[in-house]
């Protein structure tokens, strides 16, 4: 895999120029909507991930800031391709039988 470095000391950018976090496979992207989702903080998601070091964590979460307008667009644009992936997938018969019996 082709990496290609940023001005950020822990952030890389892979072939499709989405920003990892440098020796990891986690995208920035995914921190930063753990942070959004569960409003962690830096020390939280540290602990939550414990192999990532605060300054890689600080690091993902400057670029988010600094590419604020551009990541958001990338998060919507997967928010609706779930979307139009979840309306063209059947519901699984499980949760038919529980809507049936009054449980969900």
């Amino acid at each position: 895999m082709s990496l290609i470095t940023t001005q950020y000391e822990h952030i890389v950018l892979d072939e499709a120029n989405t920003p990892i976090i440098s020796g990891t496979n986690m995208k920035v992207i995914e921190l930063v909507l753990e942070k959004m989702a569960y409003g962690w903080s830096p020390e939280e998601l540290h602990f939550q991930h414990p192999y990532l070091t605060l300054g890689q964590i600080h690091s993902a979460l400057a670029y988010y800031w600094d590419h604020q307008e551009e990541l958001d667009q990338d998060i919507e644009r997967r928010l609706e391709r779930v979307d139009r992936i979840r309306q063209s997938v059947e519901p699984p018969p499980l949760l038919a039988r529980l809507k049936a019996k009054g449980l969900i």
